[in-house]
Order: C-alpha cells, then sequence, then structure tokens
C-alpha cells in the first residue's frame, strides 16, 4: 500500500466514490480561485459565476477519470479555465477580465496602512490593468494566473495545458512585455 492521503486526498477519494459532502467540502475549500480564475476570461462577475458552477459541475462529472494521488486544485482549475475559454469564445466578448482579477485584491492593500497607501495601491493597480489590457491573451493569462492569482507554476502549466518549461519562459517573455508597456506608459 502507498503513503496515507493528505486531507484533500481523502475528500477526493471520498468524492470518487459518490460521496457528496465530501465533494461539497472540496467545492467550498476551491470555489474562490475558481471564481477568481473565472473572472480572467469572463465579461461579467455572473458569467464568472456560471463558469464556476458549471466547472464544478463537469468536475465532478469527471472524478472517476481523476488520477489518485494528483492534486486536485489544478486539474479544477484547468477545468474552470477550459470552460471559460471555450464560453469566451462562444460569446466572442473577452474584454475586462483581467482588470476584475486586479481590481479584487490588489497586492499590497493593508486597511492599516493610511489613505496614502490605499490611493498608491489603487494607482498601481489602474495600472498595471492598463498595461495587461495591451498585452496579448497568452500574456495575460500566464501573468494572471502565476502572480495575480498566486498558482505555482506547475499548477499555471496545469491550468493552460503546458508544460512547466512553456510557463517559465512565456512568463519570462511575457513580463518583459509587461516592463515594456508599462515604462512606455510613464
Amino acid at each position: 500500500m502507498g503513503r496515507p492521503l493528505d486531507p484533500e486526498q481523502e475528500l477526493v477519494e471520498r468524492a470518487r466514490g459518490g460521496d457528496t459532502r465530501a465533494y461539497e467540502t472540496l467545492m467550498r475549500a476551491h470555489e474562490q480561485i475558481a471564481f477568481r480564475t473565472a473572472c480572467m476570461f469572463c465579461p461579467t462577475a455572473a458569467d464568472a459565476e456560471d463558469v464556476a458552477q458549471d466547472a464544478f459541475v463537469k468536475a465532478w462529472r469527471a472524478l472517476p477519470r481523476f488520477r489518485r494521488g494528483a492534486p486536485f486544485r489544478p486539474w479544477l482549475m484547468a477545468i474552470v479555465v477550459n470552460e471559460a475559454r471555450s464560453r469566451a469564445r462562444a460569446a466572442g466578448r473577452r474584454s475586462g477580465r483581467e482588470a476584475r482579477a486586479v481590481a479584487l485584491e490588489p497586492p499590497g492593500a493593508d486597511a492599516h496602512e493610511g489613505p496614502e497607501a490605499a490611493v498608491l495601491v489603487r494607482e498601481r493597480s489602474a495600472a498595471l490593468r492598463d498595461a495587461l489590457a495591451v498585452l496579448t491573451e497568452r500574456d495575460r493569462s500566464v501573468i494572471a494566473l502565476r502572480y495575480l492569482l498566486d498558482l505555482s507554476e506547475a499548477e499555471t502549466a496545469t491550468a493552460l495545458g503546458w508544460r512547466r518549461g512553456t510557463v517559465k519562459s512565456r512568463l519570462s517573455r511575457a513580463l518583459e512585455r509587461l516592463r515594456d508597456v508599462m515604462e512606455v506608459e510613464r
């Protein structure tokens, strides 16, 4: 027999066996990251909520094919990304998704820093949002998943369907283009 399962893997195994409460616990644990990921590809928060819900339904149906012992979060994020991309292609709407993801949780925002710091954070967020809007979807996606949503390289690779080395190289080039855009906008 192999290593003992960690708590999340135990929940996945129970859910694979049909335990809806175990799956509900998994959903609660990942609903925020699923929603934020969907926001990267959806034109409205309501669309992102629909995508996240549909992704959870698809994940439930696909659980029998889930590889035992594999990490659940990157697998789920790949389903969310695929569902969101499919909807975006079908609807033909792609504007504003990165702006919403940046606006959901501005980096460095801290309530006790004071009003001056809050203004600076908003200004930096707006500058980042504007710079991201200029980049290609591929560049925006890799930057947003890796840094705005704080996925690991491996999780980003799984979510985008790329190899880990591809994430590293595309992320490096995307960050360089982002720096160039932000310098021009100064």
